[in-house]
């Protein structure tokens, strides 16, 4: 088990409310954080991406720092600017 692993597993004993919904919250972070990444290694800005979706720099910001509740069509609108495409996975 990794520490990260460890260290999680210690935390929820210690606060279980806290890290109730900790792995909900942690894909919605990941989301972000792939965003981010993408765009920047397309070398566009939030401000050329916001224009291709027909929207503001602050909800691409918003997107990418706090990814709640995007949808999917948005999130395949986002991929095809930067020349990607999106896939859906159920496990």
């Amino acid at each position: 088990m990794s520490d990260l692993k460890k260290y999680i597993a210690k935390r929820k004993q210690q606060d279980p409310d806290f890290w109730k919904e900790y792995d909900e919250r942690f894909e919605t972070f990941k989301l972000g954080v792939l965003l981010k990444q993408a765009r920047k290694e397309a070398g566009i800005t939030q401000e050329q991406i916001a224009r291709e979706l027909k929207t503001t720099k602050s909800v691409i910001s918003r997107m990418e720092n706090h990814a709640t509740d995007i949808r999917l069509s948005t999130l395949e609108k986002f991929a095809k600017a930067l020349g990607r495409r999106i896939e859906v996975s159920l496990v």
